[in-house]
């Protein structure tokens, strides 16, 4: 019987990171061809479950390396089409700016609650703040990488997600925007749901859990 929902943030709770990317690109003038070019080959070694091939997305996500440090390291590999690199300082916030709330995500997570099912937020963290407001109301648990040292698809931190649920694998629906961390939590048993569209989801979800979410 599934009884527990640990879901992701950026790209689920929120719009996509690919729009928030584009907007941030027109906005600092970013060289987009470039941009996608240096992070093409970081975010494929960061998501490929090859730890032997550890990168600074890596040590960011768990926090090991400072949110300054990644902006300056990165910045340093990019360039505007003025032909100078970006401002280091603060571009990550500049990055992230463009997320937006997607509310039926929200209402679905309160009507889960609802209905007795546990809640567990499972993110990896760029060194973001996070819009915590009213979060007691949507998760019995939040698991963020940066803050507990570890990162999805590492095993350990789906390990450690089931424990503050206090559930095993097989009650657990995972939702994330990334299938590499689906297939990690897939290890344990949880149900995976791909997150690409609301709709989609939360009608996944009521077939799963076979409650209204919405």
């Amino acid at each position: 019987m599934l009884k527990g929902v640990l879901i992701d943030w950026a790209g689920v709770l929120t719009t996509s990171m690919s729009e928030a990317i584009a907007e941030w690109i027109v906005a600092d003038r970013i060289d987009a061809s470039h941009y996608h070019e240096v992070m093409r080959e970081l975010i494929a070694h960061a998501y490929s479950g090859s730890e032997s091939r550890e990168n600074a997305i890596h040590e960011l996500e768990r926090g090991e390396i400072s949110g300054p440090d990644f902006e300056r390291d990165l910045a340093a590999k990019l360039i505007t089409l003025d032909g100078v690199p970006p401002s280091a300082e603060g571009l990550l916030t500049r990055m992230f700016a463009g997320f937006q709330r997607v509310e039926p995500m929200y209402g679905m997570l309160r009507e889960a609650r609802a209905a007795g099912l546990r809640t567990c937020l499972l993110s990896n963290s760029w060194a973001n703040e996070y819009p915590r407001d009213g979060w007691e109301d949507l998760f019995d648990a939040v698991v963020i990488s940066g803050e507990v040292g570890m990162r999805k698809p590492e095993p350990r931190i789906f390990e450690h997600a089931l424990g503050v649920v206090a559930l095993e694998g097989p009650e657990c629906v995972f939702i994330d925007d990334i299938q590499a961390n689906i297939t990690a939590a897939g290890a344990f048993g949880i149900v995976g749901v791909h997150h690409r569209e609301p709709e989609e989801t939360i009608t996944e979800l009521e077939r799963l859990f076979r409650v209204p979410l919405r």
